[in-house]
């Protein structure tokens, strides 16, 4: 399976198109965030007694899923500050090293999200898919984090609430429509506490990691080798900063910058989706089936948003109950431009559109939001709100705060940034106080660590990845000069070889390296 489709389906999460996102990813706040980071900041003390339990469970495995595959479950307090106020199981899964050469230990990887299953992501694509010589020397192993997929999954709506949920208007018109959207907001937070109110409080980001140590030791590895992509870097990161010393070969590709407010974050995001825009119009325009027409990008942009308010009036037929709404429309336009890969289906799916057909818009938006054919989802989107909400505070507290930043938004996008300045609304309805603040990470004494980023990644701007890189003590930068999200194992021979080298031979790529 193509490491491209792994990659839209697991990171979509980050993008703000549709309602769902809070602000991207990541963070970290004040209260129990920064109190349990303290806590952990004793890089290489043995757990407190009051986890040595955790940290010493033997876990059973069992065969699962394809031929190799092995499962199992791992108990975690389900509050750290509080370990006797119960457990929580995270599942886990392994693919052991095949061989030959020495075993290197375990390399636990995540796709990102926040939201998106690791599981799913190892059995799919990395432990099949990743080079056979990282394969042969490390057993690929990933969790669920909590919250998310077989880890206690945070549960919000049914799939009929979350189709009309995802078809809300978010570029409110007037105030009758604001009341909608925030009305919106307001149902899908009271739909999460209904369903999901004890893990709410504990599903940060810190949390997660304090996990990855618990699997760590369990596995028997001294240090952790890890491999996060989009919102798993800021996983990763966050790992590094609370046990610097036991960070092993470290890989963090389509980085996320964890010093920035969730505002920054949302308005750099909405930037780098007109980047990622611009840079597929230039070439829709060199194609004779564009339907955004042959003339430039500026004005394939403009044909864009005018496509975009003829939806908001009228609303297109797709063959389905469903009809094609702005809201659907934008974000199936959004889902492409994670993989340059998906630009033809794009092309094809805007002028059938166009002319009165949205099937191919609604099928990437289905799989944006993991939509299945028979009308259920996937728990990605909840668990990406409950992530975002709690480890970083609201981008805004009022739609009266939305209406004021709209000028800053429709500057970095004049295509996509209304709606994405309304969907970063939603944190503001959260049954949850975020525990989380923006704030530095720089994992002093980390063993080297290589952050990789895209320079026309729309989910991930380019600029976050040089900040963590530059934020981070041991930090390195490799550089994809390309499109799409991410850069490992989507086509560069360089990449890959400096990422490869280093996961076996521990040797980083040179700080600033350039890759196309």
């Amino acid at each position: 399976m193509d490491i491209r489709r792994l990659l839209s389906t697991s990171t979509l999460a980050l993008a703000l198109g549709g309602l769902l996102v809070s602000g991207c990813s990541s963070g970290k706040s004040a209260s129990s965030a920064s109190a349990s980071a303290t806590q952990a900041q004793a890089p290489n003390a043995a757990p407190s007694p009051d986890l040595a339990s955790y940290y010493g469970q033997k876990l059973k495995w069992h065969a699962c899923g394809a031929t190799g595959f092995e499962c199992s479950t791992m108990k975690v307090p389900l509050d750290y500050k509080k370990s006797t106020d119960g457990d929580i199981k995270l599942a886990v899964s392994r693919k052991k090293a095949t061989g030959p050469g020495k075993r290197i230990g375990s390399l636990l990887v995540n796709p990102g999200g926040p939201g998106g299953s690791a599981i799913q992501y190892l059995q799919g694509y990395a432990a099949i898919g990743y080079p056979a010589s990282v394969r042969a020397r490390y057993d690929m192993v990933a969790v669920d984090p909590r919250g998310v997929a077989h880890s206690d999954p945070v549960e919000c709506l049914t799939g009929k609430q979350m189709d009309a949920y995802t078809q809300v208007d978010e570029t409110p018109d007037d105030n009758s429509e604001t009341k909608k959207l925030t009305t919106a907001f307001r149902n899908f937070a009271q739909g999460c506490e209904n369903h999901s109110a004890k893990i709410l409080p504990h599903v940060s980001t810190v949390e997660a990691a304090r996990d990855m140590d618990v699997l760590r030791a369990i596995l028997g590895d001294k240090k952790l080798n890890y491999v996060g992509a989009s919102y798993g870097t800021f996983l990763g990161a966050t790992y590094a900063g609370l046990f610097p010393a036991r960070v092993g070969r470290m890989v963090l590709d389509g980085a996320m910058d964890p010093s920035l407010s969730s505002l920054a974050m949302n308005r750099d995001q909405t930037a780098g989706f007109e980047t990622a825009f611009k840079s597929f119009a230039t070439d829709c325009v060199t194609h004779q089936d564009c339907p955004l027409g042959t003339k430039s990008a500026a004005d394939a942009s403009h044909r864009l948003e005018a496509f975009f308010s003829r939806l908001d009036a009228h609303p297109v037929s797709t063959g389905q109950s469903r009809k094609l709404t702005e809201s659907l429309g934008t974000t199936g336009v959004i889902s492409a431009m994670y993989d340059e890969a998906s630009w033809p289906e794009l092309r094809t799916a805007l002028s059938h559109a166009m002319a009165g057909n949205g099937a191919g818009l609604l099928a990437l938006s289905d799989s944006y939001y993991e939509r299945e054919s028979n009308g259920s989802y996937a728990n990605l989107m909840a668990a990406n709100a409950a992530v975002n909400c709690l480890d970083l505070p609201p981008a805004f507290s009022s739609p009266a705060a939305v209406t004021a930043a709209l000028p800053s938004f429709e500057k970095a996008s004049p295509v996509f940034g209304e709606g994405f300045a309304w969907a970063s609304l939603n944190c503001a309805y959260w049954p949850t106080h975020a525990t989380g603040t923006a704030h530095r990470i720089v994992a002093k004494g980390a063993a080297p660590i290589v952050v990789v980023g895209t320079i026309r990644d729309p989910a991930t701007p380019y600029k976050w990845a040089k900040s963590l890189a530059a934020q981070l003590d041991s930090g390195t930068l490799l550089t994809y000069d390309g499109d799409g999200h991410t850069a490992y194992g989507r086509g560069s021979d360089c990449i890959d070889t400096a990422i490869n080298t280093y996961l076996l031979d521990g040797t980083p790529p040179k700080d600033g390296k350039t890759c196309s």
